[in-house]
């Protein structure tokens, strides 16, 4: 039976973003740091310790295996937010005790429960680099169910089923053949008089596992911080391009995703209208946009809305 090439192309999408988008299993090489494992995997520092339950100060050993967790661009920017305090639940839930085993983390916790991190956090009154210990008493949501399970991979022995593997079997499709999985609310509209980080041309709602609003510019257009704060990520995610996190002094985390160029650095305070990169050209689309969204912790409001200045 023949397969047509538009069958062929979906299939291919979807063991790619299957193996992209799993939690996998990395062994630590001689000479690899947290830093340089997140970058080849393009996930935060952040996101990696709270998946391996790892402090500031814990040191990485040859041979050691770390749970590389599927990207999560709300928890990303939960986890790289800074507060004064510790988070407080926002309201009562029915919840139950859990008493942690060897090899939880606030992560694996978090997924197998059905909750995100910083509401585990917010529950048990922990901040973002809380560790856990054996034997410790937890707050969870009651009537939890389990997650998906992991994939096993090594930098070293690739194998047919490796996220390797899989990314060099996509390299046969050319971008302009990948279809377009994200979905879109077209009709969602906004008011004429609401500031972006760019002249938008197109505003278009994003739905699903990203909640934002997709930007369509110009080409290496400026692209300005609509509200002050701290920078608080600057780099590659997996996904997303060229990101960049500004948390205003209010706690709001304003992620900017789909950067050409970025000039700014971690840490760096910004002023509202301060030009923080470029506009960038969409892998799939071949169009010059970015995506704006909006967080307060790992919960999405809706990016027009959200305070300016």
């Amino acid at each position: 039976m023949k397969i047509s090439k538009k069958i062929l192309i979906a299939v291919i999408s979807l063991i790619f973003a299957g193996a992209v988008f799993a939690d996998t299993t990395y062994k630590v090489e001689k000479g690899d740091t947290l830093y340089s494992i997140s970058r080849k995997f393009q996930i935060t520092v952040a996101e990696l310790r709270a998946a391996n339950n790892l402090t500031e100060k814990d040191v990485l050993k040859a041979g050691q295996k770390l749970t590389i967790p599927q990207d999560d661009i709300a928890t990303a920017a939960a986890l790289n937010s800074k507060t004064d305090k510790v988070p407080q639940a926002k309201e009562e839930v029915k919840t139950e005790t859990y008493v942690v085993q060897k090899g939880d983390t606030l992560y694996s916790l978090a997924r197998k429960n059905n909750m995100k991190v910083d509401e585990l956090l917010a529950l048990n009154g922990l901040d973002s680099n809380a560790v856990i210990k054996v034997g410790q008493k937890l707050k969870i949501k009651a009537a939890a169910s389990p997650v998906s399970t992991t994939t096993t991979i090594t930098a070293t022995e690739p194998k047919k089923d490796t996220t390797t593997a899989k990314t060099e079997t996509t390299q046969t499709v050319t971008p302009s053949e990948v279809p377009d999985t994200r979905t879109y609310d077209e009709k969602h509209t906004v008011a004429a008089n609401v500031t972006w980080p760019v002249k938008a041309t197109k505003v278009t709602y994003r739905t699903g596992k990203i909640s934002g609003v997709t930007l369509t510019c110009k080409e290496n257009e400026d692209v300005k911080s609509v509200r002050e704060g701290t920078v608080m990520y600057v780099g590659l995610y997996r996904g997303y391009g060229q990101v960049v996190f500004i948390q205003s002094k209010t706690g709001l985390i304003y992620a900017y995703t789909g950067l050409g160029d970025v000039k700014v650095n971690k840490f760096d305070y910004v002023l509202s209208n301060d030009i923080i990169g470029t506009a960038g050209i969409d892998s799939i689309s071949k169009t010059p946009q970015i995506t704006f969204m909006v967080f307060q912790g790992s919960t999405p409001i809706d990016p027009a809305k959200a305070p300016r200045g």
